[in-house]
């Protein structure tokens, strides 16, 4: 007899985002704080570039879009995604064929489609943000193809938001493609805007793709030694000058065959900057963030429980690395207890975010475990200085890298980490991530990265004196070199080292 059990649903989650530019598809390992990417992709149909002046979906678009639409129902079959979300935007809100457009897609698609509102949109994006970046307090600003949505953020509190047709090929398609005309529209749009008055002095984080393409273009032409989008911060008079210079650049017609940018977004890049530049001039914020964060990710964070919503996402995207490369998940916890101990003792002064930062590297600790030994310090460092996760800055994620990169390299003149990750941080964060990767290179050698044997053994300090205590029933751990490296790590707080056998 054969008994047939139902398939348990599979926990992925896809998101189906049809924009005035682009219609895209991105699917997630599941729902949680952290998100994984399972796999993303994208078409630039440009469904809102005769809105503006005829009211309607070009033809030609819609046919690109509802192919698209059928490719992504397939990869959701064949992917077994558990979960769905559509959502459309500006374009299909906008336009007189958008509910037939919406219609059609449904169809295809197998699920209803959420046109979000202006302002729906605005509170999506700003979710977005508050869920992959720490603590954001300014103004969110979400550029897209039909709409520019500006909202007020500060931490996990959202303001009302507003929506402009300002999106560039909005504005594209409203100045019959003159940009002098575009920057006329895009001056007494921004005039009076509510959200910007209150940006003076603060951070302007920017969403969307164009504006990444901005950021793209500055990262290249700077060196900047870091490619990772999300994070990546420019002083708002560097920026301004920047969106001024390459107005300019894209009114000669310059950048046309700039390869670092799609070709059906070049075009677009004369009026993102305007945007940009004008934004910059009447909000006058203090920096200018690009976030990778935005109204997809605002939508599945907001239907997270309010705990899950509270989790640090830094410290759950390393939970989650720890999880899946450690060879012990809860060594690593227990490792945090163990550098707890070792700052309090020691007498180690600590702000609130760096000791966010220095529990985060204790769970990437050992993630490098399965490279050859000679590379595991190179490869670790580019696995987290590049990884695919939000809620740190491209300053933290260099101490984080350079953090295990110590644990593993050691500090030979020959083990040198890249001087581009040492670029990134102060002298100060540094020598933390020196400290940090001195203290993991002691616990790991005690412990063999095995839970259980970390709580066994503390530490004691008088005067200059650090003293580490093995317990009874963990004494035949200590060895010379478990004593060298524990002096080494005195060492680094001004102390002298000893082991003791209790």
């Amino acid at each position: 007899m054969v008994i047939s059990r139902r398939r348990k649903p599979d926990a992925s989650v896809a998101v189906i985002d049809i924009g005035s530019n682009s219609v895209r598809l991105v699917v997630y390992q599941s729902m949680a704080r952290s998100l994984v990417t399972l796999f993303n992709e994208k078409t630039l149909c440009g469904l809102g570039r005769e809105v503006q002046s005829t009211g309607l979906l070009a033809a030609d678009a819609v046919d690109k879009a509802l192919t698209s639409l059928r490719r992504f129902r397939a990869l959701i079959k064949v992917m077994k995604v558990g979960r769905v979300h559509a959502i459309a935007t500006a374009a299909c809100r906008d336009a007189s064929n958008g509910p037939e457009f919406i219609a059609n897609a449904e169809r295809i698609c197998g699920v209803d489609i959420e046109i979000l509102s202006g302002p729906r949109e605005a509170k999506l994006s700003a979710l977005g943000v508050i869920s992959g970046v720490h603590k954001p307090d300014g103004i969110v600003g979400d550029l897209g193809g039909g709409s520019l949505e500006l909202i007020d953020v500060r931490g996990s509190r959202v303001r009302t938001g507003v929506t402009l047709p300002l999106g560039s090929l909005a504005l594209q398609d409203a100045s019959q493609k003159s940009p002098k005309r575009a920057e006329r529209i895009v001056q007494t749009a921004l005039a009076d805007v509510g959200p910007l008055k209150a940006g003076r002095g603060r951070t302007f984080y920017a969403v969307g793709g164009t504006w990444r393409a901005l950021a793209r273009i500055h990262i290249l032409q700077s060196d900047y030694p870091l490619h990772v989008m999300h994070g990546y911060s420019i002083p708002a008079t560097e920026a301004l000058s920047f969106a001024r210079r390459l107005r300019r650049l894209a009114m000669a017609n310059t950048l046309a065959n700039i390869d670092s940018v799609a070709e059906a977004r070049r075009p677009l890049l004369v009026y993102a900057a305007l945007v940009l530049e004008y934004v910059i001039r009447v909000a006058q914020p203090a920096t200018i963030v690009f976030s990778t964060f935005g109204v997809r990710e605002g939508l599945l964070y907001e239907q997270l429980p309010a705990a899950e919503r509270a989790k640090d996402g830094l410290i759950c995207a390393a939970g989650n690395l720890n999880e899946l490369l450690s060879r012990s998940a809860l060594h690593a916890n227990e490792l945090i207890g163990w550098t707890d101990r070792f700052v309090r003792v020691a007498k180690l002064s600590e702000t609130a975010d760096d000791r966010r930062l220095r529990r985060a590297a204790c769970l990437l600790s050992d993630i490098g475990w399965r490279a050859h030994p000679d590379y595991r310090g190179q490869q670790t460092l580019n696995l987290i200085i590049n990884g695919n996760f939000g809620d740190v800055t491209h300053q933290g994620r260099a101490f984080l890298a350079l953090a295990v990169y110590y644990r593993y390299a050691g500090f030979g003149e020959e083990n040198e980490p890249p001087p581009q990750a040492r670029a990134m941080v102060t002298p100060a964060m540094d020598q933390r991530a020196r400290l940090l990767g001195a203290a993991f290179r002691v616990a790991h050698l005690i412990s063999a990265a095995r839970p259980g044997v970390l709580p066994a053994t503390h530490f004691s300090k008088k005067d200059r004196k650090l003293t580490l205590v093995f317990e009874h029933r963990m004494v035949d751990l200590v060895a010379d070199r478990v004593g060298s490296r524990f002096k080494q790590l005195a060492r680094l707080v001004g102390c002298s080292g000893n082991i003791v056998r209790r």
